[in-house]
């Protein structure tokens, strides 16, 4: 199917990918802008477990001050070549990064940081809960389960809705990034401070 460049247009402008990348997804998808986006997503998981052993040694430290200088974010980004570093998506990147860490205050990068002792307590937590809305016991650790994945929405960055598009994740975000540099990205770290907040 032949794809115009309007079409293309759009799709970079919402998903910041290269023009071929952009043309070739959507001649896949069939113009079907949707579709277009769920495969350029795709390919940016493909790439970032293709160099899931490549040295992530490079980056910037992005930082945010929030209005009125009470909770200030910073996030350290990482990726392979300083190159790409430089770049303004990269940075413009790092920096959206710390303004959802400044505003949704994620205590986890993914769910596997998260402590075992954490997702036992929250399983049990769930649990309880179930049984006292009086669910029958078999279905109670569906429910938990899909309660849990809640959990991580909230607490775990790479889960949660972009502040600035709620209907992509952060995990989306970075595979976007991913397949427009073409190079391993991993967000290393982060440190939220607040005034009056004690540190855990």
């Amino acid at each position: 199917m032949s794809v115009n460049a309007e079409q293309v247009k759009q799709l970079r402008e919402k998903t910041g990918a290269g023009f071929m990348d952009c043309k070739n997804a959507l001649s896949e998808a069939e113009g079907n802008m949707e579709r277009a986006i769920d495969l350029l997503r795709q390919r940016g998981i493909d790439v970032a477990m293709s160099r899931e052993g490549k040295a992530a040694e490079e980056g910037i430290i992005a930082s945010y001050v929030h209005a009125g200088n009470q909770i200030g974010v910073l996030v350290d980004l990482r990726c392979e070549t300083d190159f790409v570093a430089r770049t303004d998506e990269f940075r413009e990147f790092g920096r959206d990064l710390a303004m959802q860490v400044a505003a949704m205050e994620p205590r986890w990068i993914a769910p596997e940081d998260v402590p075992c002792e954490a997702v036992d307590h929250e399983r049990e937590v769930l649990r309880q809960q179930a049984l006292e809305e009086g669910k029958p016991e078999h279905i109670v650790e569906k429910m938990v389960e899909g309660r849990l994945q809640k959990f991580y929405e909230n607490e775990c960055l790479l889960k949660q809705p972009f502040i600035r598009d709620d209907s992509v994740t952060i995990e989306d975000k970075l595979n976007e990034l991913i397949t427009q540099c073409g190079e391993r990205v991993v967000i290393a770290r982060f440190v939220r401070y607040q005034v009056g907040a004690d540190e855990e």
